[in-house]
């Protein structure tokens, strides 16, 4: 031990590794599960957003598309890329979504923002893809209509089918959630654990 720590009280040293502890422990925990919608037309309460049918969960585990097609599932899903630092392949394909249903308008300005938020090299978010499929998007961009994203949107959702999801079915945070490990209500519920 370093002399200097050695003629420290033992209280000191024990809060000190006290303190390591918690902080290592937080640095290892992936971030509490949050719901992050779009603000909705009608207020719900927090208690309905986070109770869960069973069968919600369990049609999750049936197929990626079922995940998609769920706001929670998304939410769950964006938590459990976030704490894999991939959250932008979600919030990418989110984006190509709501892109296709743009205004024609519309649709050159916000063909340049995903484009420059998730593809382009160095973009805030770019997203993993190949040199191929980043040209065609560059010159489907330069039309601006409502596939322009197809191909690389296509690419991602594989990406996310094939590697991330498989893994999301076998994470603690989807495991907590299956009716066998979470806490269930006598109507088939399970409910969420989480912050307020």
């Amino acid at each position: 031990m370093c002399k200097g720590l050695s003629q420290l009280p033992a209280t000191c040293l024990k809060s000190a590794k006290d303190i390591k502890h918690k902080i290592s422990h937080l640095l290892q925990k992936p971030e509490p599960l949050t719901v992050e919608s779009k603000p909705s037309k009608e207020k719900t309460n927090s208690a309905a957003k986070r109770t869960l049918g069973a069968v919600d969960v369990a049609k999750w585990r049936e197929s990626f598309s079922h995940l998609l097609k769920s706001d929670m599932g998304r939410a769950v899903f964006s938590s459990f890329l976030r704490s894999e630092f991939s959250e932008e392949n979600l919030k990418f394909w989110e984006a190509c979504e709501e892109y296709k249903k743009s205004p024609e308008s519309q649709l050159q300005n916000r063909a340049i923002k995903i484009y420059q938020q998730y593809i382009e090299a160095d973009a805030p978010y770019e997203v993993n893809l190949d040199a191929a499929t980043r040209d065609l998007t560059k010159q489907n961009v330069q039309l601006a209509c409502p596939t322009c994203f197809d191909e690389a949107q296509r690419m991602i959702h594989l990406l996310m089918e094939k590697d991330s999801y498989r893994r999301f079915l076998h994470s603690s945070l989807f495991q907590d959630l299956c009716p066998t490990k979470a806490t269930q209500k006598g109507d088939g519920e399970v409910t969420v654990a989480g912050g307020a």
